[in-house]
């Protein structure tokens, strides 16, 4: 290859990152992508004309390995080159508009591109170093032949993809009629192999700040299988997972093959557990430490009373408000009071009395050097995310504090009841009876409450959503607005387009997402109220003799993973499970890729073509329960009658998340009917940004957009007095 063409390759690799803003503007047009798959051409045949060549390299064997692997690259590059082009010239017709460029198959797009520009960025490395001492030619073919399954199965989802907009109507995402083609996605999706994209390319798609996280992530979870369902004291090896995972930092194709395996049939308790964790007083003792301090964190046990609140229509006529009573009767509703400056009413013995567990903060009377500041105007209502099934207001409590202070608002987060032992429709009664309650109330949370927003992302959006939906159809005072992050608002495992990143996505996999929808439909689950005077919170507690026990296991393990000698690979994504198996996870091993069995389930492809399948199929069952359908577990279902008179909505989602299409969908939808709504489309972020909001500086970023969005609601109002008062001056 001539210095000129080597010189057009590095042009290539130093574009700017995939999905940064002027990616966005200048990355995902044919011509660019020409240039990009001209290169990926000229690259491959650099480095099988190196390799295939007369040569002394010492590995013989690991040259032939890296000439296959060229050759593969090579076929899907030329493949994938007329499939992009064709995608890019007509993703803009599913956008929400022209200013907002973002969905599912503009998404499909940006990941293609991601992973080209590494193995241009690999392939021209190999090309200039192969025959330097230090070259370390295992570890380098291992990385090309990891990126070259990655674009198989990217291959795979475009095709997938493609069937999509032949199938679907023009500008819809999701194939809300046609239960056969969302059926065979998800037998798909069962069927294919999964784990290069949780080993040496573990997310590659997403901003590089973020890829040390997902991988103590994905090794954390893996660390915790290992003993679930073994020892009851699981929580604090787990919290410690580092410390006993060795093996899976230094080798990434048993973390993949292992990942796999847990997410491909994985139990729900155990789900539940490894989230929760995010509960426990060491992590949330960190978090408090690196967050914003507040004069108020208080946690309140509502008893369930009726409410009588003031109609919307005629504030001379009420309505009455039930307490939560779905699945086992009248029941108490835990909450969170956050504030960053006490302020009259906090501090009330009325308050006070309703503090549970944990010792109440200290009052501002006791404090002669706190000044009491009086009622704010306004006042936010939080629901916090985890599926439905994990967290509580605890594990948010980094941004909710954040929050507080730069609105200077008082903050009331409410712990619902989690599925599945509480499904639907209780999360929904527990929020909407707090959301009431703190009307009636605001008084002694520190509000006048003449501005109302609520604010929550992923399960929390949606809970937003229909909250307010419930509070129209009873008549009473809608929120002034609602700012939901990557809400879900089709509880489905319909297909669409961003739904098929579930295949590659480490925080949320289709068997994961499948199992927290059905969890809150109450499919398979058997209720269970919760113990009188309990929650959540006081069941995450532990003894420090049992945390110590761990501590000495995990040392025991960790040291034993290295005295047990390592399997010999043979390729990225074909090493065997070697582990005992989990009692949270399906007990089949060997999760390496292989032929597909004939099967008539799986879907023909053009070409011969057939992606990698994995020897352990995933059991993913569909969303089949009328209850998802329902409006008020999938607000995107919902008729015009029951969405018109919503507040502004104000979305604000993740072009890289399964969920986007979800937010897409509902903003065409509301703008389409006349209602105020908007959508700010995030680049290089994860599903749950929010709560990695002091992680790294794009997650930070986020975090001010969807503060932004909710200082907008409170402004709102007294823009619109200047604005009239502006007017009648004239």
């Amino acid at each position: 290859m001539t210095f000129c063409c080597s010189q057009k390759i590095i042009k290539v690799c130093v574009y700017p990152k995939v999905n940064s803003p002027s990616f966005k503007d200048t990355h995902t047009s044919d011509m660019d992508f020409k240039v990009a798959f001209s290169a990926l051409e000229a690259m491959c045949e650099e480095n099988m004309s190196a390799f295939c060549g007369p040569s002394n390299h010492a590995d013989g064997a690991v040259a032939r390995r890296l000439v296959v692997c060229m050759k593969q690259i090579q076929g899907h590059g030329r493949a994938l080159e007329p499939m992009v082009a064709s995608f890019t010239a007509v993703c803009h017709h599913y956008d929400f508009d022209a200013q907002t460029p973002g969905n599912g198959y503009r998404t499909l797009i940006k990941v293609v591109q991601a992973c080209l520009l590494h193995i241009l960025h690999k392939g021209r490395y190999i090309a200039s170093n192969y025959k330097s001492a230090f070259f370390r030619a295992h570890h380098n073919a291992s990385e090309m032949e990891a990126y070259c399954s990655a674009l198989c199965q990217l291959r795979a989802l475009l095709y997938l993809a493609k069937r999509l907009i032949n199938d679907n109507d023009f500008g819809q995402l999701y194939s809300l009629q046609d239960l056969d083609l969302s059926h065979r996605y998800v037998q798909e999706y069962s069927s294919l192999h999964k784990a290069c994209f949780y080993g040496r390319c573990l997310g590659f798609q997403f901003s590089p700040s973020l890829r040390p996280f997902l991988q103590t992530i994905v090794i954390s979870m893996i660390s915790y299988g290992e003993t679930y369902g073994k020892q009851q004291s699981g929580l604090g090896l787990a919290a410690l997972s580092l410390l006993t995972s060795g093996k899976y930092v230094v080798d990434p194709e048993l973390r993949g093959a292992e990942f796999e395996r847990i997410t491909q049939n994985l139990d729900m308790q155990f789900w539940k557990s490894f989230w929760n964790i995010t509960e426990s007083e060491l992590l949330t003792g960190f978090s408090r430490i690196a967050s914003h301090p507040v004069q108020l964190n208080l946690t309140l046990t509502i008893p369930p009373v009726p409410l009588r609140l003031p109609l919307a229509s005629d504030p001379n006529l009420s309505a009455t408000v039930s307490p939560p009573l779905a699945h086992w009767g009248p029941g108490p509703v835990h909450m969170r009071l956050i504030s960053h400056e006490i302020r009259e009413g906090q501090d009330s013995e009325e308050l006070l009395a309703f503090s549970r567990g944990d010792p109440p903060s200290v009052s501002a009377s006791n404090l002669p050097w706190v000044q009491k500041q009086p009622l704010s105007p306004w006042l936010l209502i939080h629901f916090h995310g985890g599926g439905f099934v994990a967290q509580t207001s605890r594990s948010h409590e980094n941004y909710l504090r954040s929050w507080s202070k730069e609105l200077n608002v008082p903050v009331l987060s409410v712990d619902y009841s989690l599925s599945p032992e509480a499904p639907f429709p209780r999360a929904l009664e527990e929020c909407f009876y707090a959301y009431c309650w703190a009307l009636k109330n605001c008084h002694l949370l520190g509000s006048t409450a003449d501005r109302v927003s609520l604010a929550g992302d992923s399960a929390g959006g949606n809970l937003c959503i229909t909250v307010s939906m419930k509070a129209m159809t009873c008549g009473i005072r809608v929120p002034d607005g609602i700012m939901a992050a990557y809400p879900a608002t089709l509880l489905t495992t319909d297909a669409s387009p961003s739904r098929l990143l579930t295949l590659i996505d480490p925080l949320l996999p289709l068997g994961v997402l499948a199992k927290c929808l059905n969890a809150y439909a109450g499919v398979d689950s058997q209720t269970v109220q919760p113990a009188v005077g309990g929650s959540s919170l006081t069941a995450l507690g532990r003894e420090t003799t049992a945390l110590l026990s761990d501590l000495a296991q995990g040392a025991t393990s960790w040291i034993q993973s290295f005295l047990h000698p390592m399997w010999p690979t043979s390729g990225a994504g074909s090493r065997a499970s070697r582990h005992k198996d989990s009692p949270g996870v399906d007990t089949q091993r060997n999760l390496s890729y292989s032929s597909p069995p004939h099967s008539h389930c799986h879907l023909d492809y053009p070409g011969g073509f057939e992606p990698l399948r994995s020897k352990c199929l995933a059991v993913v069952q569909p969303t089949s329960c009328p209850i998802i359908r329902n409006p008020f577990v999938s607000p995107l279902l919902a008729p015009d009658s029951l969405l018109r008179g919503l507040p502004p909505v104000h979305l604000v989602a993740s072009a890289l998340d399964a969920l986007l299409d979800d937010s897409v969908m509902f903003a065409k939808k509301l703008r389409d009917m006349g209602q105020p709504v908007s959508l700010t489309v995030v680049e290089d972020l994860p599903h749950g940004f929010l709560s990695l909001s002091q992680l790294c500086k794009d997650t930070e970023v986020a975090a001010e957009i969807c503060l932004d969005k909710i200082r907008e609601i409170f402004l709102e109002k007294s823009t619109q007095n200047c604005s009239d008062k502006a007017r009648r001056d004239k």
